[in-house]
Parts: structure tokens; C-alpha cells; sequence
């Protein structure tokens, strides 16, 4: 589907912001800001309350269907912090223990993965091949996480010894997600539901999955190409859940972030572990924890997860010090996965501009 350009301004949702402030928001997303191409979803948090959000552009361009709060939008990585909190909890259980190793989950696991320990898939030190790099041409279905699993089962190595360094991998995620399925007994979509977006009220949150469930208000993914709009939707790792997903909007992510502050999902010391810095075996820090990378920005620790995929850019982005958080969920395939990261930087000197 190709559908031509005409520009106009889109609408107000919800803003609890000076004017001057969504003035500058609005600068910053002024590609997105029209009525008649793929869009974005904005918010700002700001000592538990919602100072800013806003919906720009489309969530579905052929049926003219604006983004709103409610948009559903597939979250790529930022999946990553769903999956290692689903871990986490079954540690905190006593199911499972973080220096479990591949070989002792999936007993037929080729020799080498009784070094990957869960803690090296967290933290992204196993040395795993990327899968996205084992997949046929000739494939033409879309893969899932246990194939992703046959997948290692065919490779007799890594790129690095487990533990020597960081290299981030989608491998890791998806075998996280398997190990999930394999201790509580559920299939990953059911472990999250019920530990997860059940407790905390996320009604429209979902690992989807094709034919099983479904994604209310959902938003597609669309590339912007010499003005003309393609649908890009879905690529043939779309279906893998673990790295990449699940669908949320603005309303879930809220109660999603506001949980982080208490133990209602896990114990505090879990979630300090999830934004402690990493460390190679050689005593080498990388800014990368369970499932969030780390950084330090106006003078503040700061935690985030961006998503990048065929249709998507996204980040979640934590101040936990400043209990100061921003949301941005879009539906192009625009730019690098960092380009969210600039906006977020952006907003946070709008909310702090004296930092």
C-alpha cells in the first residue's frame, strides 16, 4: 500500500503542561505532528502524575485512525525489560536460579551452553550467534522463539567466551523467553499476563501472537520514502516474543512505570540489580543491567530501553531519582534506534533546564 502525502496539523489528546512546554514538545515531533501520516505517542511523567501526553499522526493510515493514549503499538527491545522481570520473578520464587546455565535448562543443548549462564542472557555477555544471521533466504514464515532455540541447537560456538564481554543479542531474549515457558510451565504470552499486565491492570497489553490473541487499537508500522508511505509492518522475526513482542500503549506503560517505584511485582534489590551496571570477567563495566541500559544524563542516573524495528522506534526512559519518566512510542521506520534516545534527551532539557 502506497499512499501520497498532504500536510495538516493533528490534534490535542491530553496535556497537563504549560503551553510553552508542549510548544517545544510539539517542535520536536513536527515530522510526526500532521494528519495524514504514521505518528507518534508522548508521555511525561513527573512525580507519579502525567504532566504531558499527546498523540501525533496515524495509527493506521488506511483506515485514518488517529493516535490516541489508548494506541497499541509494538514495543521491539523494550520487550527486553518484560522478559527480564519475568526471570527475575522466578528467581525471586526459588525457581530458578541466575547462575542456572543453558545446559541445565534445555538438557539436549549443544556443549558449549554450559557456560551461558541466565545471568550472561540478561546482561548480554553469553557470546550467542545472532539468529537474525542464521536465517535462510529461502525462509519465508515467520520464526519463533523455539525456532530460534533449534537455531542455536545447530551451532557448536560463540563469539566469545561467556562472561568476556558485551554484546548485545535478540538470541539471548528469545532463549530468556523459552526458559520462562520451561520453569512456570505456561506458554511466555500466559506468564505475562498473569504476572504481570493482570496485576498491574495493563488490560491491552499483549505478546501477541497470530491467530491466538489479538491487539486492540492497534497501530502499524510504516516506512516514509520520498513522500510516499509503505506499509512495513511485520518482518520475519516479528513473531520471536521474548527480544521484541509485545504491544503496549500510554495508559499501560504508565501503570507499567508507576510499579517500578514499589515491590508490588518484586523485590527492590531485584530491580537495583536490574540497573546495576554489568561486569565482564575481566573487571571491564559495561551500562547495561537486566534488561536496561544505563546511562548518566544532567548530572542523573538514568535507565531506558529502546525498540527499534521494521515499523517502529520506541524508548522507555527512567530518571528513578528525579521520579521523572518519558514514553515515546512511534509507527515509522525512521531513523537510527538512537534517534528516540535524542528525543528523549531533548524533552528532559525542557523539564530541566537548569541541570
Amino acid at each position: 500500500m502506497k499512499t501520497f502525502l498532504i500536510f495538516s496539523f493533528s490534534i490535542i489528546l491530553i496535556t497537563g503542561c504549560t503551553m510553552n512546554d508542549e510548544e517545544k514538545i510539539d517542535k520536536i515531533f513536527n515530522d510526526y505532528n500532521k494528519s495524514d501520516v504514521p505518528g507518534a505517542a508522548v508521555m511525561v511523567m513527573k512525580n507519579g502524575e502525567i504532566v504531558f501526553q499527546k498523540g501525533y499522526g496515524l495509527a493506521k493510515v488506511e483506515k485514518n485512525q488517529f493516535v490516541t493514549e489508548a494506541t497499541n503499538f509494538r514495543l521491539a527491545s523494550v520487550t527486553k525489560q518484560f522478559t527480564a522481570m519475568s526471570i527475575l520473578m522466578l528467581i525471586e520464587r526459588g525457581e530458578l536460579k541466575i547462575e542456572a546455565t543453558l545446559e541445565e535448562i534445555f538438557p539436549d543443548y549443544p556443549k558449549y551452553g554450559n557456560k551461558i549462564t541466565i545471568k550472561n542472557l540478561l546482561q548480554h555477555t553469553s557470546g550467542l550467534i545472532d539468529y537474525e544471521d542464521m536465517i535462510s533466504d529461502t525462509v519465508t514464515v515467520q520464526l519463533k522463539d523455539k525456532d530460534v532455540l533449534d537455531l542455536m541447537m545447530q551451532t557448536d560456538s560463540t563469539y566469545f567466551e561467556p562472561g568476556n564481554q558485551h554484546r548485545y543479542s535478540n538470541t539471548g531474549y528469545a532463549l530468556l523467553a523459552l526458559t520462562v515457558e520451561k520453569i512456570s510451565g505456561k506458554p511466555f504470552r500466559d506468564f505475562l499476563k498473569d504476572n504481570i499486565f493482570q496485576p498491574l491492570e495493563m488490560e491491552n497489553t499483549v505478546a501477541f501472537e497470530n491467530f491466538i490473541n489479538e491487539v486492540k487499537n492497534r497501530a502499524y508500522g510504516y516506512t516514509i520514502s520520498d513522500s510516499v508511505i509503505e506499509f512495513t509492518d511485520q518482518s520475519i522475526t516479528s513473531a520471536v516474543l521474548g527480544d521484541g513482542g509485545i504491544y503496549s500503549s500510554l495508559n499501560d506503560l504508565y501503570k507499567w512505570d508507576q510499579a517500578l517505584y514499589t515491590d508490588k511485582l518484586i523485590d527492590k534489590k531485584y530491580l537495583d540489580e536490574s540497573w546495576t551496571q554489568g561486569t565482564t570477567t575481566g573487571g571491564l563495566e559495561f551500562p547495561y543491567g537486566y534488561g536496561w541500559h544505563l546511562e548518566t544524563y544532567y548530572n542523573t542516573k538514568a535507565v531506558y530501553h529502546t525498540g527499534s524495528t521494521r515499523g517502529f522506534r520506541n524508548i522507555i526512559y527512567r530518571m528513578p531519582e528525579k521520579n521523572f519518566t518519558i514514553v515515546i512510542l512511534t509507527n515509522r521506520n525512521a531513523g537510527p534506534e538512537s534517534s528516540t534516545l535524542d528525543f528523549t534527551h531533548q524533552i528532559v532539557s525542557i523539564y530541566f533546564p537548569d541541570n
